[in-house]
This record gives structure tokens, C-alpha cells and sequence, in this order.
């Protein structure tokens, strides 16, 4: 198998790495906006680089990996499927409805495959709290805590091309949400705080969110994000039930320190990063690429369930700038059918 890699900075350098010495993947073909990049990285890995996007379609490859900056992704997406191929994307599809439900047309008429990067699914702690869930342990839920903290914020320069808060960090926290449940969200409230560095005002973005989501069973969920958590990168969630209470990313990294005199004493090695935090997740995700690519399974994650975050993304950025609550059908899934 022949595959594609479009994007070579940081999570593209870390897909790369994982196809390049997986078992079922020949070669890789890899392509960057800075070519010396990816000419660089194709050269440590015994791999090929290709000059632009162009030459990845016209030299032929079985599938395409994209991990470019999420304005290029929808372009690309739709590209792959016209061409016939196969495609793993980073998340989001695009930073707008209208992007992403142009692009999810595009794989439907083709009748191609998109697998959506989130990796979170394919974590051992999240899949242990879907089986809680879903294997009644838990009893009747009624709270669930989610949050996403980073231990430094990104570049300056990529805050205003992120899609804010909302779309870009906490949309992990709204997908898994959604699959550790198994429910849909009705309506949220969202709000945020744009204290700390100048870029995140200079961006029109803020540093700290949080929102209260309802959930269609009646359960209340939050979800809460920091660009700047100095402890450590702390990515958690709490899920309480009738019966029991689990909680994901409880371990001795997590950068969490208790003030009771016999509480856990705090960790030696705080998690730096989510490379650091869900480096077995993304190989995971990857695995399951290959496998959905040579037919031996279904895709786990299609465009629809990115859709689906996007939307509740989208509703916390029109609470926040609002401040009023916002319910789901405010943002509709205007791609029903197929998408619906």
C-alpha cells in the first residue's frame, strides 16, 4: 500500500512516522507548504517527497493522509474523493458549516471513505468509559465533566486561523462526548474568558471556555478548556452515575496535585503534550485507517460524526458571542439526507 501524506509539521511528522513502519504500508509519499520540510522528514524516514499535492495524485497512492492547516482541508478532502481515494483527515473537515457540508457532498457522490482524526476514540481510557456506559455500571448518568487543558498555548500566528476555542480544542471534548454517551446534545450555554496573553484579544479568541450542555436524555454535561495550564497538559472526564463513578485520565502523569494531608502526592512527569499524552491513541487511529482502507473493517469514524461535533461547536460560539443559550437546531444539519 501506497500512501499519501500531505502536511508535515508536527502531527504529520508523528502519522508519518507510525505509516512508515507499519507492517501493511509499502512507501509513503509525503508533501509540504515548505518542501524542505518534508524533503527533510522523507529523507530520515527512507520515504519519498514530492514537490506539491499535485504530484501525490498524478504518482499515483492508495490512500491520502491530510494533516495540513484545517483551511487547505476541505479543498483536499474533496479532491482525494473525486480522485477515488480513500482519506484520513485531521479534524475539522473546515471551520464553517457550509465547508464541511460541501466537502461531505463531495465524498458521498464519489462513494469514497473519510476516517476523522479523532484520536480520543481509539484512547484505552475513553473506550473503557464507553463500556461502563454502555454495560450499565454506571446506572442512570447524570453529570458528566469534561475538560482539555494545554500545558502552553499555540503560536500566536495560528490562533486566528484556529477557529477559536470551541472548534478547535474543545470539539475532542464534544466528539467523545457524544461516543462515550451514546446521546445527542440538545442545547447549550457557553462562555469565555480572553484573560492571560494579548494574542488570544488580538485573535478575537479567548484563553479559557467552558460550556453546560444538556444531553437528550437529560443528563448535564460541561466541558472546559485552557490554552495555558501551567501544571501540566490535563485532558480528563468524569462520568457519574446512579451506581458509579469513572473517571478517564486519572493516572500518575496527570498534572493534579491534592491538598489533603493524605491525598496522592502530585506526578514525577506531567504530561507535556497530547503527542506525549495520546501517542498509543493516534497510532491506533492509524491501524484502523489501514484496516478500513484494505476492507477489513468499517470506518470507525466518518465525516458525519465530525459534522455533528462542528455543530455543537458552532452553537457554543454563537452562546459565547450571544450570551444566551443556544439549542443544536439553531445550527442545522442541513446535509439530511445522507448526513442526518
Amino acid at each position: 500500500m501506497r500512501i499519501g501524506v500531505i502536511g508535515t509539521g508536527r502531527i504529520g511528522t508523528l502519522h508519518a512516522r507510525t505509516l512508515s513502519r507499519h507492517r501493511e504500508v509499502g512507501s509513503l509519499i509525503l508533501t509540504d507548504a515548505d518542501p524542505a520540510r518534508a524533503q527533510e522528514l522523507a529523507h530520515r524516514l527512507g520515504e519519498t517527497a514530492a514537490p506539491g499535492v499535485d504530484e501525490i495524485f498524478r504518482w499515483g497512492v492508495d490512500a491520502v493522509v491530510i494533516t495540513t492547516a484545517t483551511p487547505a482541508h476541505a479543498e483536499l478532502i474533496g479532491r482525494a474523493a473525486r480522485s477515488g481515494l480513500p482519506v484520513f483527515c485531521e479534524k475539522p473537515i473546515a471551520l464553517d458549516l457550509p465547508g464541511t457540508l460541501a466537502a461531505l457532498a463531495e465524498v458521498e457522490a464519489a462513494g469514497t471513505v473519510l476516517h476523522m482524526g479523532f484520536q480520543r476514540r481509539f484512547d484505552a481510557g475513553y473506550a473503557g468509559a464507553r463500556e461502563a456506559v454502555r454495560a450499565g455500571r454506571l446506572g442512570r448518568l447524570h453529570t458528566v465533566r469534561a475538560m482539555t487543558c494545554d500545558q502552553s498555548p499555540p503560536p500566536a500566528d495560528w490562533l486566528p486561523v484556529s477557529g477559536g476555542l470551541f472548534r478547535d480544542t474543545l470539539i475532542h471534548d464534544f466528539d467523545v462526548l457524544r461516543w462515550v454517551t451514546g446521546r445527542e446534545v440538545l442545547d447549550v450555554y457557553a462562555t469565555g474568558y480572553d484573560g492571560g496573553p494579548g494574542m488570544f484579544r488580538d485573535a478575537g479568541d479567548v484563553g479559557t471556555g467552558a460550556a453546560l450542555l444538556a444531553l437528550d436524555d437529560g443528563t448535564l454535561a460541561t466541558a472546559t478548556a485552557a490554552r495555558l495550564n501551567g501544571a501540566g497538559y490535563d485532558v480528563r472526564m468524569e462520568l457519574a452515575g446512579e451506581r458509579d463513578t469513572v473517571v478517564v485520565g486519572l493516572d500518575d502523569r496527570t498534572p493534579l496535585a491534592s491538598t489533603e494531608p493524605t491525598g496522592p502526592p502530585p506526578a514525577d512527569k506531567p504530561w507535556s503534550g497530547f503527542v506525549d499524552r495520546f501517542g498509543p491513541a493516534y497510532e491506533a487511529e492509524l491501524d484502523a485507517f489501514v484496516e478500513v482502507v484494505r476492507g477489513e473493517r468499517p470506518n470507525p469514524c466518518d465525516g458525519r460524526e465530525a459534522l455533528q461535533a462542528l455543530r455543537i461547536a458552532e452553537a457554543c460560539e454563537i452562546s459565547r458571542r450571544e450570551r444566551r443559550p443556544v439549542t443544536l437546531t439553531e445550527v442545522p444539519d442541513r446535509a439530511s439526507p445522507p448526513y442526518g
